[in-house]
């Protein structure tokens, strides 16, 4: 048996939304952590709850990138396709990389299911593969002859047939069978049945790969350098809830979240469910209205208030964030953005929300706003959302999207005794108090907790007194309470980092993103300027107010090129703010960046920009 060492692998699992390839996938990047390498995963689901089996719109996928080295996404292509029926071939062959192996599930390729994904002869035999290193193995009947004399019914014995995959995927890239037995056994503990079933299907498709003679190589990846420290595999929306835990934490708070079930933000609140003996509470509201209007109650209370939802939910929500607004209430805000308008794609990614975000409120109101990076990002981006919500007294908004919730990275536990503290400090002195005095550094006002002695207070939605806190509406008042509500979101910049620069300051062409876009840009970015060529990447992680350092740069660069899953919202706010004629990079079809797409636009615009400077040297010459 021939060993290969590969640098890096790109697999995907596809198959019915039944047939378990979400934890296949799942399962298979625990393997890969647990080995050492860097991963990077994107799960893919059906819209549809109970789509029909069969069916193209119901194929759920899981894509895992596994490398010897640093990866910053997925991988644009699978190296090797996993399809446990026609359907999941149909949707998924054409990315499937020239020479790719491909993993097919014989026993679904029937003529019904063919039919059903619009086969009208069966790939495996009309030469539509020849291209492709083609191993067609009979999984349903294999899963069935590993459990002959299990009490398990047939339907249930069919279940199993993922695990079998898994089994076969891990012979074929060396990973050790005994962590992943132990922990089917674990996950089943409470159906030792099912459990001792999976370990036996998993351990065919193990053995399988071993005796079948038509896989001759073994495939390694060797372990990643990371920096050390102990690590764990976490999606975007478990490290968010970690960090919204940690920040009530620093804050010296309790935490309170109340949401309404939505894709992709469900899990958020399943997450934070289970941290009750850190003082959390969870409450899951009649609807998104109820789930905002309790977090802003909790923050009037006294807690770290969050909710969370998707564009749909947030749209429900902004009257009552508008009342968030003028009252000045610290309230984190999670926007898990999703493919619209309406229902629009609930199981696709998309970072179409960015205008609802700063601008979808009625009147002047002002909020700040942050995008997470990556899944593991998400953790220190809540962080920062509960310290700028309490230090300035109002609500943030806090983007993420479908990509990062559900996708996976190593993870680097952080020290927690090393995170610095802000604790918050409740008035109590009632001497000359007055509800907006402000502070002169960051605009807020204090944080008084009702039925404070000396402090009862009013706030409420119509416009108050500058001072007092009194109903005005004075034309003078509610203009300067305008601007100073503005104002008090601009002073965030004082609170904002360095730029994430990748690149020189100056250059031919500046590469702009934001959200979960950074892994193909950062990546794209690196590929070209090992090239020599002249590229730079500004990746943007507070986008209400604009980072302070892009200012000093944006004019450095012969082209700008704004990188975004929507029609170009941000670039529309930079060519509004900076006067820079910035070309837009738009992908809307519920998918990420591919590396290879960003690198194609970039060379095309560094022909732009050196076209330019040729044609300008000749007019120079020309005039002298």
């Amino acid at each position: 048996m021939e060993t290969k060492h590969l640098d890096r692998v790109v697999i995907r699992f596809v198959g019915d939304s039944g047939d378990g390839m979400q934890l296949t996938g799942t399962e298979f990047a625990k393997a890969a952590a647990e080995a050492g390498n860097d991963i990077s995963t994107f799960p893919d689901f059906p819209a549809e709850i109970r789509a029909p089996a069969g069916s193209l719109f119901g194929v759920s996928g899981f894509q895992l990138h596994f490398s010897s080295s640093e990866i910053h996404t997925p991988g644009d292509a699978p190296d090797v396709l996993v399809a446990m029926n026609p359907a999941g071939l149909k949707t998924n062959l054409k990315d499937l990389v020239d020479t790719g192996t491909l993993i097919v599930n014989t026993g679904a390729f029937i003529e019904a299911n063919l039919k059903k994904a619009g086969y009208k002869s069966n790939p495996l035999e009309d030469g539509t593969l020849a291209k492709y290193k083609v191993h067609a193995v009979d999984i349903n009947h294999l899963t069935m002859t590993a459990l002959e004399g299990s009490e398990l019914s047939n339907k249930e014995k069919g279940r199993a047939k993922n695990f079998f995959a898994l089994g076969l995927v891990f012979w074929m890239y060396g990973r050790e069978p005994e962590g992943e037995i132990r922990r089917i056994h674990q996950q089943f503990a409470k159906k030792p049945g099912y459990g001792e079933a999976n370990v036996k299907v998993f351990k065919a498709g193990y053995h399988y790969g071993e005796t079948a003679e038509v896989f001759q190589t073994v495939y390694k990846v060797p372990p990643a350098t990371f920096k050390p420290g102990m690590y764990r595999n976490i999606t975007g929306n478990e490290a968010i809830a970690l960090g919204l835990v940690v920040g009530a934490d620093l804050a010296g708070k309790k935490l309170f979240y109340a949401g309404y079930p939505i894709t992709p933000a469900s899990s958020i609140l399943h997450s934070l469910a289970k941290y009750k003996n850190f003082g959390t509470m969870t409450f899951q509201a009649e609807d998104e209205i109820a789930a905002m209007g309790a977090a802003l109650g909790a923050a009037f209370g006294g807690s770290i208030a969050v909710t969370a939802s998707s564009g749909p939910g947030i749209a429900l929500k902004g009257e009552a964030m508008g009342l968030g607004v003028m009252t000045e209430l610290p309230v984190v805000i999670l926007n898990i953005q999703r493919g619209g308008p309406s229902t629009g794609l609930p199981t696709k990614t998309e970072q179409s929300d960015l205008s609802q975000s700063l601008f979808g409120r009625n009147g002047e109101s002002p909020l700040p706003v942050l995008a997470a990076k990556s899944p593991g990002d998400t953790f220190y981006c809540a962080v920062e959302a509960v310290k700028i919500a309490t230090r300035y007294m109002v609500p943030v908004i806090l983007l993420s999207d479908g990509y990062i919730a559900n996708g996976s990275e190593p993870w680097p536990l952080p020290n927690l005794a090393a995170m610095p503290r802000f604790d918050v400090v409740h008035r109590t002195d009632p001497q000359s108090y007055f509800v907006y005095e402000r502070d002169p550094k960051t605009l807020a006002r204090a944080w008084v907790v009702p039925g404070t002695p000396g402090l009862e207070h009013r706030i409420g939605g119509i416009e108050k007194d500058a001072l007092t806190g009194n109903i005005s509406y004075a034309p003078e008042n509610h203009e300067k309470q305008t601007h100073v509500r503005a104002e008090k979101v601009q002073r965030i910049a004082q609170d904002i980092g360095e730029l994430d620069l990748s690149g020189a300051e100056s250059g031919e062409v500046l590469l702009i993103g934001w959200g979960g876009t950074y892994g193909a840009l950062r990546q794209a970015q690196q590929s070209l300027a090992a090239q020599g060529k002249s590229v730079s990447h500004a990746h943007l992680r507070w986008l209400s107010p604009l980072e302070p350092g892009l200012a000093k740069i944006i004019h450095n660069f012969k082209r700008v090129v704004v990188a975004e899953l929507n029609t170009g919202q941000l670039r529309m706010v930079l060519r509004a703010q900076f006067l820079v004629d910035a070309i837009g990079l738009n992908k809307i079809q519920g998918l990420p960046f591919k590396v290879a797409e960003v690198v194609a636009a970039i060379e095309k615009e560094l022909g732009v920009a050196a076209t330019k400077t040729t044609s300008a040297a000749t007019q120079a010459q020309a005039n002298a």
